[in-house]
């Protein structure tokens, strides 16, 4: 089998790469820049704005997992080109090769595209390809955490202080990036009748997931400080984003945008849109994940 993959150098798909080398699966990447030579990968030059290389990166394969989007931008019109429009182009390239299967890495804020352009945005691409005619899986992961990940990172590295500031009351789900990719690899060939033209919603098996301070309080746990967890109120968060965007420019990791989803107060996976047990269960619990995280970020000089 080969598996086509965009994406394939950010922090979930090198986690899918980890996982496909060990099952010994061939893997068509699609990379913006050379990449050093690894078995079983064929790489090829291009991104999702580029037809030529979406044609070379499905012709031929037998399924593909689209990763690749845009998760953060200064510019809330970019999630339209990037998450929308790139995946209409790669569903186009698909349908040319006669690739049926089509594993969709969409997001939670899919449920709420009011409340973000990030989230309408991945809603928009989950229409696209609900009625691309093709074999489909949409996966809506939670908060994806691990090794390399730079988004809970902030997290780890403020709770090193002893200080996590919070958005205002709630819960969210979380999903190690290890059991993310072993599951968008089992989805390839899953079971037709239990996995196509389904929408999956994965977590980490903690009923109701986590709320923000028991995150918080993991997280201090994992690098070994007691924490001060408070939560902000929305007006501080839209001031802090203002002020991320001073300093850090284009570079921000706190936007206006992610204030609009961070601030909605049930980010939790529902257990109506489980993926069956036959198919994939989280290995990582949520603490052991969190620990073993913060392990890495240590010996690679994070923390």
């Amino acid at each position: 089998m080969t598996i086509a993959l965009t994406g394939a150098t950010g922090f979930v798909g090198q986690a899918v790469l980890d996982q496909a080398a060990q099952s010994d699966e061939t893997v068509r990447a699609l990379t913006r820049r050379a990449q050093a030579p690894r078995a079983n990968v064929e790489w090829v030059a291009g991104d999702l704005s580029d037809t030529a290389a979406l044609a070379a990166l499905c012709e031929p394969c037998d399924a593909i997992v689209h990763v690749a989007g845009l998760t953060n931008a200064p510019d809330p019109a970019a999630f339209e080109e990037a998450n929308v429009d790139g995946t209409a182009r790669l569903i186009a390239a698909a349908r040319h090769s006669r690739a049926k299967r089509f594993v969709f890495v969409s997001s939670l804020s899919a449920r709420e595209p009011g409340l973000s352009a990030y989230g309408a945005s991945k809603a928009r691409a989950e229409k696209l390809v609900e009625a691309s005619g093709l074999d489909w899986t949409n996966v809506r992961p939670p908060g994806v955490y691990g090794p390399r990940d730079v988004d809970y990172f902030e997290m780890f590295r403020s709770a090193r202080f002893g200080f996590v500031p919070l958005p205002p009351g709630g819960a969210s789900s979380i999903i190690h990036v290890t059991d993310l990719a072993r599951l968008l690899l089992a989805l390839v060939d899953a079971p037709p009748a239990l996995v196509r033209r389904r929408v999956f919603e994965p977590d980490d098996a903690r009923e109701g997931g986590w709320s923000h301070k028991e995150l918080a309080r993991a997280i201090g746990k994992a690098v070994g400080r007691p924490v001060f967890a408070p939560h902000l109120p929305r007006s501080v968060l839209d001031a802090a984003a203002k002020v991320d965007r001073m300093v850090r420019g284009d570079k921000a990791r706190l936007t206006a945008d992610r204030v609009g989803y961070m601030t909605h107060p049930n980010w939790v996976a529902r257990s109506a849109m489980k993926v069956p047990e036959a198919v994939w269960s989280p290995s990582v619990s949520g603490e052991e994940g969190l620990a073993a995280t913060a392990r890495w970020y240590r010996d690679n000089g994070w923390l």
